[in-house]
Protein backbone atom coordinates (compact mmCIF):
# COMPACT_ATOMS: atom_id res chain seq x y z
CA UNK A 1 0.00 0.00 0.00
CA UNK A 2 1.71 3.41 -1.32
CA UNK A 3 1.83 5.94 1.39
CA UNK A 4 -0.70 8.60 1.96
CA UNK A 5 0.05 12.37 3.07
CA UNK A 6 -2.59 13.57 5.45
CA UNK A 7 -1.63 17.09 4.76
CA UNK A 8 0.47 19.53 2.41
CA UNK A 9 1.39 21.62 5.31
CA UNK A 10 4.94 21.78 6.54
CA UNK A 11 4.21 22.56 9.86
CA UNK A 12 0.57 22.36 11.45
CA UNK A 13 0.90 26.04 12.59
CA UNK A 14 0.84 27.41 9.50
CA UNK A 15 -2.48 27.10 9.39
CA UNK A 16 -3.04 29.72 11.64
CA UNK A 17 -0.47 32.22 9.75
CA UNK A 18 -2.37 35.46 8.20
CA UNK A 19 0.75 37.84 7.40
CA UNK A 20 0.73 36.00 4.17
CA UNK A 21 -2.03 38.27 3.12
CA UNK A 22 -2.96 40.93 6.18
CA UNK A 23 0.72 42.79 5.78
CA UNK A 24 -1.83 44.82 3.27
CA UNK A 25 -2.88 46.56 6.04
CA UNK A 26 0.24 47.32 7.56
CA UNK A 27 -0.34 51.43 6.45
CA UNK A 28 -3.45 51.26 8.77
CA UNK A 29 -2.15 49.81 11.22
CA UNK A 30 0.96 51.70 11.60
CA UNK A 31 -1.45 55.24 11.13
CA UNK A 32 -4.00 54.14 14.09
CA UNK A 33 -0.69 52.47 16.40
CA UNK A 34 0.62 56.10 16.07
CA UNK A 35 -2.53 57.62 17.10
CA UNK A 36 -3.01 55.30 19.70
CA UNK A 37 0.57 55.66 21.17
CA UNK A 38 -0.05 59.85 21.47
CA UNK A 39 -3.32 59.59 22.76
CA UNK A 40 -1.57 57.32 25.54
CA UNK A 41 0.58 60.37 26.30
CA UNK A 42 -2.08 62.78 25.98
CA UNK A 43 -3.84 60.51 28.72
CA UNK A 44 -0.43 60.55 30.87
CA UNK A 45 -0.81 56.24 30.83
CA UNK A 46 2.48 55.95 28.90
CA UNK A 47 5.20 58.64 28.86
CA UNK A 48 5.83 61.52 26.39
CA UNK A 49 9.18 59.88 25.78
CA UNK A 50 8.14 56.29 25.52
CA UNK A 51 5.30 57.92 23.09
CA UNK A 52 8.09 59.31 20.67
CA UNK A 53 10.04 57.02 20.56
CA UNK A 54 7.28 54.85 19.45
CA UNK A 55 5.96 56.70 16.86
CA UNK A 56 9.18 57.09 15.43
CA UNK A 57 10.09 53.89 15.65
CA UNK A 58 6.49 53.01 13.78
CA UNK A 59 7.52 55.79 11.04
CA UNK A 60 10.92 53.82 10.04
CA UNK A 61 9.20 50.62 10.11
CA UNK A 62 6.65 51.95 7.56
CA UNK A 63 9.35 53.43 5.55
CA UNK A 64 11.27 49.58 5.70
CA UNK A 65 8.29 48.19 4.18
CA UNK A 66 7.46 50.91 1.53
CA UNK A 67 10.72 50.35 0.63
CA UNK A 68 10.93 46.39 0.89
CA UNK A 69 13.57 46.14 3.38
CA UNK A 70 11.13 44.78 5.63
CA UNK A 71 10.72 41.16 6.69
CA UNK A 72 7.75 39.89 7.08
CA UNK A 73 8.47 36.24 9.62
CA UNK A 74 5.60 33.25 9.51
CA UNK A 75 6.27 32.49 13.65
CA UNK A 76 5.21 36.05 14.35
CA UNK A 77 1.38 34.76 12.92
CA UNK A 78 0.09 38.17 11.39
CA UNK A 79 1.30 41.82 10.77
CA UNK A 80 0.35 43.35 14.23
CA UNK A 81 3.06 40.90 15.90
CA UNK A 82 5.23 41.30 13.06
CA UNK A 83 5.40 45.15 13.55
CA UNK A 84 5.02 44.59 17.02
CA UNK A 85 8.78 42.67 17.03
CA UNK A 86 10.66 45.40 14.42
CA UNK A 87 9.68 48.06 17.23
CA UNK A 88 11.07 45.98 20.00
CA UNK A 89 14.22 45.24 17.87
CA UNK A 90 14.51 49.26 17.06
CA UNK A 91 13.72 50.83 20.28
CA UNK A 92 13.21 48.35 22.90
CA UNK A 93 11.23 48.42 25.87
CA UNK A 94 9.13 51.15 25.18
CA UNK A 95 7.46 49.32 22.23
CA UNK A 96 6.13 47.02 24.94
CA UNK A 97 3.86 49.81 26.08
CA UNK A 98 1.63 50.19 22.84
CA UNK A 99 -0.42 47.91 23.44
CA UNK A 100 -1.72 48.99 26.26
CA UNK A 101 -5.16 49.57 26.49
CA UNK A 102 -6.07 47.58 23.43
CA UNK A 103 -5.96 44.13 22.10
CA UNK A 104 -5.51 42.50 18.49
CA UNK A 105 -9.38 42.58 18.19
CA UNK A 106 -9.94 46.07 17.61
CA UNK A 107 -6.75 46.91 16.07
CA UNK A 108 -7.24 44.99 13.44
CA UNK A 109 -11.15 46.10 13.04
CA UNK A 110 -9.37 49.97 13.23
CA UNK A 111 -7.06 49.03 10.32
CA UNK A 112 -9.78 47.13 8.27
CA UNK A 113 -12.00 49.92 8.66
CA UNK A 114 -9.73 52.62 7.47
CA UNK A 115 -8.36 49.97 4.27
CA UNK A 116 -12.57 49.87 3.54
CA UNK A 117 -12.57 53.66 3.86
CA UNK A 118 -10.22 54.34 1.65
CA UNK A 119 -11.27 51.48 -1.29
CA UNK A 120 -14.41 53.27 -1.04
CA UNK A 121 -12.98 56.95 -1.63
CA UNK A 122 -11.15 55.08 -4.76
CA UNK A 123 -13.57 53.22 -6.33
CA UNK A 124 -15.76 56.32 -5.78
CA UNK A 125 -13.51 58.52 -7.83
CA UNK A 126 -12.95 55.56 -10.21
CA UNK A 127 -17.14 55.61 -11.02
CA UNK A 128 -16.70 59.10 -11.35
CA UNK A 129 -14.21 59.10 -14.17
CA UNK A 130 -16.47 56.22 -15.58
CA UNK A 131 -19.88 58.59 -15.32
CA UNK A 132 -17.52 61.55 -16.86
CA UNK A 133 -17.10 59.35 -19.97
CA UNK A 134 -20.53 58.23 -20.44
CA UNK A 135 -21.54 61.97 -20.21
CA UNK A 136 -18.63 62.94 -22.59
CA UNK A 137 -19.95 59.94 -25.55
CA UNK A 138 -23.69 61.04 -24.73
CA UNK A 139 -22.91 64.69 -25.15
CA UNK A 140 -21.32 63.54 -28.63
CA UNK A 141 -24.35 61.47 -29.93
CA UNK A 142 -27.64 63.28 -28.86
CA UNK A 143 -28.43 62.65 -32.23
CA UNK A 144 -27.70 58.92 -33.03
CA UNK A 145 -30.38 56.81 -33.57
CA UNK A 146 -29.99 52.90 -32.91
CA UNK A 147 -32.76 50.20 -31.84
CA UNK A 148 -33.76 49.94 -28.71
CA UNK A 149 -33.83 46.45 -27.32
CA UNK A 150 -36.30 44.19 -25.07
CA UNK A 151 -35.86 40.16 -24.72
CA UNK A 152 -32.61 41.26 -27.46
CA UNK A 153 -35.48 41.95 -29.87
CA UNK A 154 -35.32 44.98 -31.69
CA UNK A 155 -38.01 46.96 -29.88
CA UNK A 156 -38.17 50.59 -30.45
CA UNK A 157 -35.85 53.34 -31.70
CA UNK A 158 -34.00 55.41 -28.98
CA UNK A 159 -31.20 58.09 -29.09
CA UNK A 160 -27.61 56.62 -28.10
CA UNK A 161 -27.06 59.51 -26.19
CA UNK A 162 -30.27 58.06 -23.64
CA UNK A 163 -29.05 54.42 -23.57
CA UNK A 164 -25.55 55.13 -22.66
CA UNK A 165 -27.27 57.51 -19.92
CA UNK A 166 -28.49 54.44 -18.71
CA UNK A 167 -25.63 53.03 -17.21
CA UNK A 168 -24.78 56.35 -15.60
CA UNK A 169 -27.57 56.17 -13.86
CA UNK A 170 -26.49 52.66 -12.38
CA UNK A 171 -22.94 54.03 -11.58
CA UNK A 172 -24.75 56.75 -9.56
CA UNK A 173 -26.36 54.53 -7.77
CA UNK A 174 -23.70 52.42 -7.51
CA UNK A 175 -21.77 55.29 -5.80
CA UNK A 176 -24.55 56.25 -3.64
CA UNK A 177 -24.18 52.68 -1.94
CA UNK A 178 -20.67 53.30 -1.34
CA UNK A 179 -21.01 56.29 -0.08
CA UNK A 180 -24.01 55.49 2.57
CA UNK A 181 -21.84 52.20 3.33
CA UNK A 182 -18.90 54.40 4.29
CA UNK A 183 -21.00 56.50 6.77
CA UNK A 184 -21.30 53.03 8.57
CA UNK A 185 -17.60 52.53 8.05
CA UNK A 186 -16.18 55.65 9.46
CA UNK A 187 -16.76 54.41 13.13
CA UNK A 188 -13.84 54.44 15.49
CA UNK A 189 -13.58 50.41 17.37
CA UNK A 190 -10.22 51.26 19.50
CA UNK A 191 -10.95 51.06 22.82
CA UNK A 192 -13.01 48.10 23.07
CA UNK A 193 -10.03 45.88 23.67
CA UNK A 194 -10.67 42.39 23.65
CA UNK A 195 -14.49 42.45 23.83
CA UNK A 196 -15.44 44.17 27.34
CA UNK A 197 -13.48 47.90 26.93
CA UNK A 198 -10.35 48.42 28.15
CA UNK A 199 -9.48 49.68 32.49
CA UNK A 200 -8.08 53.01 31.16
CA UNK A 201 -8.52 56.38 30.87
CA UNK A 202 -8.70 56.73 27.12
CA UNK A 203 -9.68 59.09 25.02
CA UNK A 204 -11.37 57.42 22.06
CA UNK A 205 -12.88 60.68 20.62
CA UNK A 206 -9.74 61.93 20.64
CA UNK A 207 -8.60 58.84 18.51
CA UNK A 208 -11.39 59.02 16.27
CA UNK A 209 -10.86 62.60 15.20
CA UNK A 210 -7.23 61.65 14.53
CA UNK A 211 -7.95 59.52 12.49
CA UNK A 212 -11.00 60.50 10.32
CA UNK A 213 -13.61 58.81 12.17
CA UNK A 214 -16.97 60.65 12.68
CA UNK A 215 -17.61 58.74 15.73
CA UNK A 216 -16.89 55.68 18.15
CA UNK A 217 -18.21 52.72 18.78
CA UNK A 218 -21.08 52.38 21.18
CA UNK A 219 -20.56 48.77 22.16
CA UNK A 220 -17.39 46.96 22.48
CA UNK A 221 -18.79 43.56 22.11
CA UNK A 222 -20.33 44.69 18.91
CA UNK A 223 -17.03 46.71 18.18
CA UNK A 224 -14.58 43.74 17.96
CA UNK A 225 -17.41 41.22 16.62
CA UNK A 226 -18.96 43.28 13.51
CA UNK A 227 -17.93 42.84 9.71
CA UNK A 228 -21.10 44.44 8.48
CA UNK A 229 -19.35 47.23 6.98
CA UNK A 230 -17.16 44.85 5.00
CA UNK A 231 -20.57 43.05 3.92
CA UNK A 232 -21.77 46.02 2.90
CA UNK A 233 -18.94 46.94 0.70
CA UNK A 234 -18.74 43.52 -0.51
CA UNK A 235 -22.90 44.03 -1.60
CA UNK A 236 -22.41 47.60 -3.39
CA UNK A 237 -19.06 45.95 -5.23
CA UNK A 238 -21.61 43.10 -6.36
CA UNK A 239 -24.15 45.38 -7.73
CA UNK A 240 -21.64 47.90 -9.69
CA UNK A 241 -19.72 45.00 -11.34
CA UNK A 242 -22.88 43.52 -12.17
CA UNK A 243 -23.76 47.10 -13.99
CA UNK A 244 -19.90 47.10 -15.34
CA UNK A 245 -20.89 43.26 -16.51
CA UNK A 246 -24.26 44.34 -18.39
CA UNK A 247 -22.14 47.27 -19.87
CA UNK A 248 -19.33 44.88 -20.94
CA UNK A 249 -21.90 42.20 -22.43
CA UNK A 250 -23.18 45.14 -24.91
CA UNK A 251 -19.92 45.70 -25.64
CA UNK A 252 -19.54 42.50 -26.76
CA UNK A 253 -22.73 42.06 -28.77
CA UNK A 254 -22.26 45.39 -30.05
CA UNK A 255 -18.53 45.17 -31.18
CA UNK A 256 -20.04 40.99 -33.29
CA UNK A 257 -20.20 41.10 -36.99
CA UNK A 258 -23.82 40.38 -36.10
CA UNK A 259 -24.30 44.16 -34.28
CA UNK A 260 -21.12 46.07 -35.78
CA UNK A 261 -22.27 48.68 -33.74
CA UNK A 262 -18.90 49.57 -31.78
CA UNK A 263 -15.16 49.28 -33.03
CA UNK A 264 -13.11 48.19 -29.75
CA UNK A 265 -10.01 50.33 -29.64
CA UNK A 266 -7.66 47.57 -30.43
CA UNK A 267 -5.65 47.83 -27.27
CA UNK A 268 -8.50 46.22 -25.71
CA UNK A 269 -9.06 42.99 -27.82
CA UNK A 270 -6.28 40.27 -28.20
CA UNK A 271 -6.06 37.72 -31.53
CA UNK A 272 -6.21 34.47 -31.42
CA UNK A 273 -3.59 31.63 -31.84
CA UNK A 274 -4.81 29.97 -35.19
CA UNK A 275 -7.42 32.24 -36.78
CA UNK A 276 -5.39 35.66 -37.91
CA UNK A 277 -8.55 37.85 -38.78
CA UNK A 278 -9.72 37.48 -35.31
CA UNK A 279 -10.17 40.38 -32.92
CA UNK A 280 -11.98 39.40 -29.69
CA UNK A 281 -13.44 41.69 -27.08
CA UNK A 282 -11.42 39.75 -23.84
CA UNK A 283 -10.86 43.09 -21.78
CA UNK A 284 -14.68 43.34 -21.90
CA UNK A 285 -15.33 39.37 -21.71
CA UNK A 286 -12.81 39.50 -18.44
CA UNK A 287 -14.61 41.54 -16.91
CA UNK A 288 -17.60 40.21 -17.53
CA UNK A 289 -16.56 36.98 -16.37
CA UNK A 290 -15.27 38.82 -12.56
CA UNK A 291 -18.38 39.30 -11.66
CA UNK A 292 -19.25 35.78 -10.19
CA UNK A 293 -15.82 36.19 -8.43
CA UNK A 294 -16.65 39.29 -6.51
CA UNK A 295 -20.44 37.89 -5.91
CA UNK A 296 -18.24 34.62 -4.79
CA UNK A 297 -16.48 36.96 -1.90
CA UNK A 298 -19.65 37.95 -0.70
CA UNK A 299 -21.51 35.22 -0.04
CA UNK A 300 -18.14 33.85 1.52
CA UNK A 301 -18.51 36.35 3.95
CA UNK A 302 -21.56 36.02 4.60
CA UNK A 303 -20.98 32.36 5.04
CA UNK A 304 -18.31 32.96 7.42
CA UNK A 305 -20.11 35.08 9.91
CA UNK A 306 -23.53 33.67 9.80
CA UNK A 307 -23.17 31.08 13.04
CA UNK A 308 -20.39 33.41 15.00
CA UNK A 309 -21.33 33.66 18.63
CA UNK A 310 -19.68 36.91 20.15
CA UNK A 311 -17.48 38.05 20.67
CA UNK A 312 -14.44 37.55 18.29
CA UNK A 313 -13.62 34.25 16.89
CA UNK A 314 -10.63 33.22 14.43
CA UNK A 315 -12.94 32.68 11.53
CA UNK A 316 -13.09 36.47 11.25
CA UNK A 317 -9.22 36.44 9.50
CA UNK A 318 -10.97 35.05 6.84
CA UNK A 319 -12.85 38.40 5.92
CA UNK A 320 -9.82 40.35 4.54
CA UNK A 321 -8.99 37.94 1.26
CA UNK A 322 -12.13 38.29 -0.36
CA UNK A 323 -11.98 42.50 0.95
CA UNK A 324 -8.64 42.56 -0.99
CA UNK A 325 -9.45 40.93 -3.65
CA UNK A 326 -13.03 42.95 -4.61
CA UNK A 327 -11.16 45.99 -4.27
CA UNK A 328 -8.58 45.31 -6.54
CA UNK A 329 -10.50 43.78 -8.70
CA UNK A 330 -13.70 46.07 -9.30
CA UNK A 331 -11.08 49.07 -9.61
CA UNK A 332 -9.30 47.23 -12.01
CA UNK A 333 -13.06 46.52 -14.10
CA UNK A 334 -13.67 50.09 -13.18
CA UNK A 335 -10.79 51.50 -14.99
CA UNK A 336 -10.86 48.82 -18.12
CA UNK A 337 -14.26 49.85 -18.45
CA UNK A 338 -13.63 53.50 -19.00
CA UNK A 339 -10.64 52.89 -21.19
CA UNK A 340 -12.07 50.91 -23.49
CA UNK A 341 -15.00 53.31 -23.95
CA UNK A 342 -12.26 56.25 -24.38
CA UNK A 343 -11.03 54.40 -27.11
CA UNK A 344 -13.65 52.34 -28.86
CA UNK A 345 -15.65 54.07 -31.93
CA UNK A 346 -19.60 53.97 -32.36
CA UNK A 347 -20.61 53.16 -36.06
CA UNK A 348 -23.06 55.34 -36.34
CA UNK A 349 -23.90 54.60 -39.82
CA UNK A 350 -24.94 51.03 -38.86
CA UNK A 351 -26.76 52.07 -35.93
CA UNK A 352 -28.85 54.68 -37.51
CA UNK A 353 -29.66 52.00 -40.66
CA UNK A 354 -30.41 49.37 -37.97
CA UNK A 355 -32.73 51.99 -36.54
CA UNK A 356 -34.33 52.86 -39.60
CA UNK A 357 -35.90 48.81 -39.22
CA UNK A 358 -40.01 50.22 -39.23
CA UNK A 359 -41.15 47.45 -37.06
CA UNK A 360 -39.41 49.37 -34.38
CA UNK A 361 -42.63 52.22 -35.36
CA UNK A 362 -45.45 48.98 -34.26
CA UNK A 363 -45.35 50.87 -30.90
CA UNK A 364 -45.93 54.54 -32.98
CA UNK A 365 -49.07 52.87 -35.11
CA UNK A 366 -50.76 51.73 -32.47
CA UNK A 367 -50.10 55.34 -30.47
CA UNK A 368 -51.24 56.84 -33.77
CA UNK A 369 -54.96 55.01 -33.85
CA UNK A 370 -54.93 55.26 -29.86
CA UNK A 371 -54.87 59.24 -30.68
CA UNK A 372 -57.59 58.92 -33.08
CA UNK A 373 -60.21 57.54 -30.80
CA UNK A 374 -59.45 53.58 -30.38
CA UNK A 375 -59.30 51.92 -27.35
CA UNK A 376 -55.27 50.87 -26.93
CA UNK A 377 -55.79 47.03 -26.82
CA UNK A 378 -58.04 47.47 -29.85
CA UNK A 379 -55.28 49.19 -31.56
CA UNK A 380 -52.56 47.25 -30.54
CA UNK A 381 -54.44 43.86 -31.46
CA UNK A 382 -54.43 45.63 -34.94
CA UNK A 383 -51.25 46.66 -35.40
CA UNK A 384 -49.74 43.22 -34.27
CA UNK A 385 -52.18 41.94 -37.32
CA UNK A 386 -50.38 44.48 -39.61
CA UNK A 387 -46.82 43.05 -38.27
CA UNK A 388 -48.02 39.81 -39.15
CA UNK A 389 -49.14 40.47 -42.52
CA UNK A 390 -45.81 42.49 -43.22
CA UNK A 391 -43.74 39.58 -42.29
CA UNK A 392 -46.11 37.23 -44.54
CA UNK A 393 -45.34 39.93 -47.26
CA UNK A 394 -41.84 40.62 -46.67
CA UNK A 395 -42.06 44.51 -46.51
CA UNK A 396 -42.34 46.34 -43.21
CA UNK A 397 -45.33 47.75 -42.26
CA UNK A 398 -44.60 51.44 -43.00
CA UNK A 399 -44.72 50.22 -46.51
CA UNK A 400 -47.94 48.56 -46.37
CA UNK A 401 -50.09 50.55 -48.80
CA UNK A 402 -52.91 52.52 -47.41
CA UNK A 403 -55.54 50.46 -48.89
CA UNK A 404 -54.27 47.73 -46.79
CA UNK A 405 -53.89 49.70 -44.23
CA UNK A 406 -57.46 50.50 -44.18
CA UNK A 407 -58.49 46.73 -44.15
CA UNK A 408 -57.60 46.77 -40.63
CA UNK A 409 -58.92 49.91 -39.71
CA UNK A 410 -60.16 52.84 -41.32
CA UNK A 411 -58.82 55.64 -38.70
CA UNK A 412 -55.60 55.18 -41.09
CA UNK A 413 -54.87 57.89 -43.49
CA UNK A 414 -52.18 59.73 -45.49
CA UNK A 415 -50.16 61.04 -41.95
CA UNK A 416 -49.43 57.87 -40.95
CA UNK A 417 -46.62 57.60 -43.15
CA UNK A 418 -45.39 60.71 -41.39
CA UNK A 419 -44.18 58.24 -38.57
CA UNK A 420 -40.23 57.88 -38.79
CA UNK A 421 -37.75 56.69 -36.30
CA UNK A 422 -36.63 59.91 -35.20
CA UNK A 423 -40.21 61.48 -34.78
CA UNK A 424 -40.71 57.99 -33.19
CA UNK A 425 -38.03 59.13 -30.43
CA UNK A 426 -38.43 62.74 -30.43
CA UNK A 427 -42.48 62.18 -29.29
CA UNK A 428 -41.33 60.58 -26.28
CA UNK A 429 -40.96 63.70 -23.82
CA UNK A 430 -41.23 63.01 -20.57
CA UNK A 431 -38.81 63.19 -18.19
CA UNK A 432 -36.79 60.16 -18.25
CA UNK A 433 -37.96 59.28 -22.22
CA UNK A 434 -35.33 59.26 -25.11
CA UNK A 435 -36.69 62.52 -26.91
CA UNK A 436 -33.36 65.40 -27.68
CA UNK A 437 -35.37 67.30 -25.47
CA UNK A 438 -35.05 64.90 -22.37
CA UNK A 439 -31.61 63.79 -23.01
CA UNK A 440 -30.23 67.11 -23.28
CA UNK A 441 -31.58 68.05 -20.03
CA UNK A 442 -30.57 64.44 -18.85
CA UNK A 443 -26.96 65.50 -19.87
CA UNK A 444 -27.34 68.69 -18.31
CA UNK A 445 -28.23 67.16 -14.77
CA UNK A 446 -25.93 64.53 -14.97
CA UNK A 447 -22.91 67.21 -15.47
CA UNK A 448 -24.35 69.33 -12.36
CA UNK A 449 -24.08 66.02 -10.01
CA UNK A 450 -20.83 64.84 -11.24
CA UNK A 451 -20.16 68.71 -10.15
CA UNK A 452 -21.42 68.22 -6.85
CA UNK A 453 -19.68 64.65 -6.63
CA UNK A 454 -16.23 66.34 -7.58
CA UNK A 455 -16.64 68.76 -4.30
CA UNK A 456 -16.96 66.21 -2.01
CA UNK A 457 -14.08 64.55 -3.19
Amino acid sequence: MSEYKTHHYQNFSDYTVSVSFDWKLYAYDIQASIAHAKMLSNQNIITHDDSTAIVSGLELIEQEINEGKFVWQAKYEDLHMNIEARLYELIGDPAAKLHTGRSRNDQVATATRLYVRDAIDSLLSCINELQTTLVDLASNHTGTLLPGYTHLQRAQPVFLAHHLLAYFEMLDRDASRFKDARKRVNVLPLGSGALAGVPYPLNRKWVAKELGFDEITANSMDAVADRDYIVEFLASASLCIMHLSRLAEEIILWSSSEFNFLQIGSQWTTGSSIMPQKRNPDYAEITRGKTGRIYGNLIALLTTLKGLPLTYNRDLQEDKQGLFDTHTTLLAACEVMNGMLKDSQFNTNRMQSAAEDSSLLATDFADYLVAKGLPFREAHSIVSNLCDLAAVEKISIINLPLDTLLEFSNLFSEDIYEITPFASASSRDLTGGTSPNQVLKAIADAKKRLGVNNELH
